[in-house]
């Protein structure tokens, strides 16, 4: 088994993160008792996550990514996208096709750190 089985965010900013991923995604957020730093865990109805706040400086803007990226599958691209513009993200990488499997694109949340997005769809193209 060497699927992915826990994600964790790290944020400046750790009501700011609540907000913005509980407006786009609804993910519900629970504090974590007994360790030493402030930690939420994440409850997406699917895989569990963690937030918490950034150890060091995050990299400065235009200078790429320094972790693995997620993308979360979703029902509707431009709802989505639309609910992430509106909640202070931002578009990183407009839709595109990936031809015959789905349209997919990345955002930067309002810590900084991207993510994608992907509806899947066998007529994208």
């Amino acid at each position: 088994m060497n699927s992915l089985g826990y994600f964790e965010i790290q944020v400046e900013d750790i009501a700011r993160a609540v907000h913005f991923y509980s407006g786009v995604f609804g993910w519900k957020f629970s504090e974590q008792e007994g360790l030493p730093i402030e930690y939420m865990r994440i409850d997406t109805g699917s895989i569990r996550g963690g937030l918490l706040k950034r150890p060091a400086p995050a990299p400065k803007p235009q200078s790429g990514t320094n972790a693995f990226v997620c993308s979360f599958e979703v029902e509707d691209f431009d709802t989505t996208a639309l609910k992430i513009e509106q909640n202070g993200g931002t578009v990183a990488l407009a839709k595109f096709a990936v031809p015959g499997k789905c349209w997919q694109g990345y955002f930067l949340d309002t810590e900084g750190n991207t993510f994608g997005l992907f509806e899947v769809d066998e007529e994208a193209r």
